[in-house]
């Protein structure tokens, strides 16, 4: 059951790390800093290692969300069956 938990931790904090990675980016034109050869549009800095730290700390409260409705199971599994599955006739 932890490989099971671990691979949904890691799902949430993969599609997290793309939803945080455009979050305070300036490009160098808009710090008015453009590097010849490279790309206007292209980051000033990155800031990978910040970027990284807030994508576990979102992808923690989004898992800790998911156990708690999981484990208390306040969405039974008949329910998300009926909403996942084709449409009854």
């Amino acid at each position: 059951m932890a490989t099971t938990y671990f691979a949904i931790y890691f799902l949430i904090w993969w599609l997290t790390l793309f939803a945080v990675l455009p979050w305070g980016v300036r490009s160098q034109e808009e710090s008015g800093d453009i590097v010849p050869g490279s790309d206007p549009g292209a980051p000033m800095a990155h800031r990978l290692g910040r970027k990284l730290i807030w994508t576990t700390l979102v992808a923690c409260v989004v898992f800790a969300i998911f156990y708690v409705v999981y484990t208390a199971d306040l969405l039974p599994y008949e329910f998300l069956m009926r909403i996942s599955g084709p449409p009854q006739r």
